[in-house]
């Protein structure tokens, strides 16, 4: 007569047990929050996602870089991006035309082109015009890609054919090509040169100060409140200094 009623304590006790440790998985969940950026942000970004994760308990910051426009392209076909940070402009344009913007885009940084080179700098390049020379092997980005697009207007402002052997589709992929000794100079981004450290050597030329690339950040149309809270992260003072000591300039 005992043991059903031992059994119904005991089941009794196992039911509160079973329901604090469901509480428990509740409580230990993540929220995410997923970022595409340019591919010149990568370092930054990285920094700032970090930061933003240590003032966000809980938070998960998923990064995804590529070309800008490559980006666009994903999201315009219903990648899960929450935020999109493009390097021009023009690119964010196209995205706030399809309404695929929750927020008006604001700027956070501005950046310009600079030359790398292979350290010791084997084709004695010194100038912009030096990448015209015959010979030189260049590497850029596409000319639907950001900087690509900038290379383009220095060059036509500056009157210089340019003649690359490769257009790659994000400033990443051409300083890949010139750290792996596959080109002799490729045009990137000054925050490029800087993150290559003694990897590259770079080139200044007074032509780039004409051509200044504006990034803009924007909650992507659906995200949650995450998405506005790590864009106004960039745009605080975390990020912003963030974005100053890898090399961007204000916006």
């Amino acid at each position: 007569m005992k043991k059903p009623l031992v059994l119904s304590a005991l089941l009794a006790l196992a039911l509160p047990l079973a329901a604090c440790g469901g509480a428990s998985d509740d409580a230990g969940s993540t929220d995410t929050v997923t970022v595409y950026a340019a591919s010149s942000l990568t370092a930054a970004f990285g920094e700032i996602a970090q930061d933003f994760e240590a003032d966000h308990d809980g938070v998960e910051v998923k990064l995804s870089f590529g070309g800008s426009s490559d980006l666009v392209t994903q999201i315009q076909n219903g990648a899960p991006a929450d935020v999109f940070a493009s390097a021009d402009t023009a690119t964010m344009d196209e995205l706030v035309a399809d309404d695929l913007t929750a927020a008006d885009p604001q700027d956070f940084a501005t950046n310009t082109l600079e030359i790398a080179v292979p350290p010791g700098n084997p084709a004695g390049i010194s100038s912009f015009a030096d990448l015209a020379k015959p010979g030189v092997q260049l590497v850029v980005c596409a000319p639907e890609v950001p900087c690509g697009a900038a290379a383009q207007q220095v060059a036509d402002d500056a009157g210089v054919t340019l003649e690359p052997v490769s257009e790659e589709q994000s400033v990443t992929d051409v300083l890949g090509k010139v750290t792996s000794g596959e080109a002799d100079a490729g045009l990137v981004y000054v925050t490029d040169v800087q993150a290559a450290g003694d990897d590259v050597e770079g080139i200044t030329f007074p032509e780039s100060a004409g051509v200044v690339n504006t990034y803009p950040i924007a909650p992507v149309k659906g995200a949650g409140d995450l998405a506005q809270q790590f864009v106004e992260f960039v745009l605080g003072d975390t990020g912003q200094q963030v974005l100053a000591d890898a090399g961007f300039g204000k916006p």
